[in-house]
């Protein structure tokens, strides 16, 4: 298992129009293989900022699957153009906890 994190930081003035995007985003990730979970969470402390988990079964299943995919070009369409600036994907692996 993969986490797939980042820091969406949004345009000002934009977070009830992202929202509504990532709802009609989500089903886009949600049919690809290797997809577990995602999560998208407010800042308490940036009215702007969220941050994405999202779960795969392996790193592959979004770096070779998803990215490359046509529902990622709908993705970026529905999402991109509300993140200033575009965000850092990370990834981690096993739990040390």
């Amino acid at each position: 298992m993969i986490v797939e994190h980042a820091i969406l930081q949004i345009r000002p003035g934009q977070s009830a129009a992202f929202a509504a995007a990532m709802a009609k985003a989500r089903p886009l990730v949600a049919v690809q293989p290797g997809f577990q979970s995602i999560e998208v969470r407010e800042s308490d402390d940036d009215p702007q900022r969220y941050l994405l988990l999202i779960v795969w079964d392996a790193i592959e299943s979004h770096r070779d699957g998803f990215r490359k995919s046509p529902e990622y070009r709908q993705w970026r369409a529905l999402l991109h153009h509300f993140y200033d600036p575009i965000p850092v994907v990370n990834y981690y692996g096993r739990s040390i906890l």
